[in-house]
């Protein structure tokens, strides 16, 4: 669980720095969408191979709800929301995720949000918004369409652990992504936004968005929630920005100013908090 932790922190990580290069070349909302369906492709061939083509058929709801929620609902409000909306600010809304994955996972998964969990659900969101040096606006609207989008990643979370548990994980994401992928689709062409500037800079950014970030990622965000308390994933996922920032200062000669320091410290002390009994336990095993 750790090693796949770890991998999932390289590749959403570094991926911060493939989309922001990737904007140059790509519409934000085709780019989603062809990440989505290639990742998925190369999944189902996979899911081929390993005659798991087809998940069953009470999965099915689940999966296109999740897929939807996910997939689509998440990527929409983050767009929509940034037109407004500062980058920082967006990224610090749409990471609330793991407050609503523990409410919600206190209610449904019978996963007590005790005072350990709140503390370092605290501490990580503080760093965070130390991470990004947001400045809060007044677009209210705006703010809560990302913050819809947060709630909406955090419920196909909750979903896949109470309805998909005993689905295939890469049969579930492969189809997750196809469905929702399908839908981001028919957003872009709606949109008028299909222009894109084909070179080896926008291919290579293509290609690690569907095989890591696309494929592999979600995998490994499905196989980490299915092996660990809801509430507990959630907040783990929080060392994503940070890893992100960090990349952007390696590979793009962004500064290190003390906010940044000081923000992943808090991020990394509250996943620690959150997560060390159950790293300990399966260290252990």
């Amino acid at each position: 669980m750790i090693k796949a932790l770890i991998l999932l922190y390289i590749i959403w990580g570094y991926n911060w720095v493939v989309m922001k290069v990737s904007t140059a070349y790509f519409p934000p909302v085709l780019f989603v969408a062809c990440r989505a369906l290639m990742a998925a492709a190369v999944l189902l061939l996979v899911c081929a191979f390993r005659h798991t083509f087809w998940p069953e058929r009470k999965y099915w709801p689940w999966i296109f709800l999740t897929g939807v929620s996910q997939i689509v609902l998440n990527n929409a409000a983050m767009q929509i929301g940034i037109v407004t909306l500062s980058a920082g600010l967006v990224a610090v809304l749409n990471y609330t995720m793991p407050v609503f994955m523990a409410i919600l996972a206190h209610f449904f998964l019978n996963e007590r949000l005790t005072k350990r969990k709140c503390f370092g659900i605290f501490l990580s969101m503080a760093g965070l918004c130390l991470l990004m040096n947001i400045h809060f606006d007044n677009h209210i609207g705006a703010m809560l369409i990302v913050l819809g989008g947060a709630l909406g990643w955090a419920v196909s979370g909750v979903i896949l652990k109470l309805k998909l548990g005993g689905c295939d994980m890469i049969t579930c994401t492969a189809w997750q992504m196809a469905l929702g992928g399908i839908v981001l689709v028919f957003w872009a062409t709606g949109s008028g936004q299909t222009t894109v500037i084909w070179n080896l800079t926008s291919v290579s950014a293509l290609l690690y968005n569907v095989l890591l970030a696309g494929a592999a990622g979600f995998f490994l965000w499905n196989y980490i929630l299915q092996h660990m308390e809801a509430s507990k994933a959630g907040t783990a996922i929080l060392v994503v920005p940070a890893i992100g920032v960090l990349s952007g200062i390696l590979f793009l000669g962004e500064m290190l100013t003390w906010n940044i320091a000081l923000g992943m410290i808090l991020i990394l002390a509250g996943v620690v908090i959150i997560v060390r009994k159950h790293s300990s336990h399966i260290l252990h095993r």
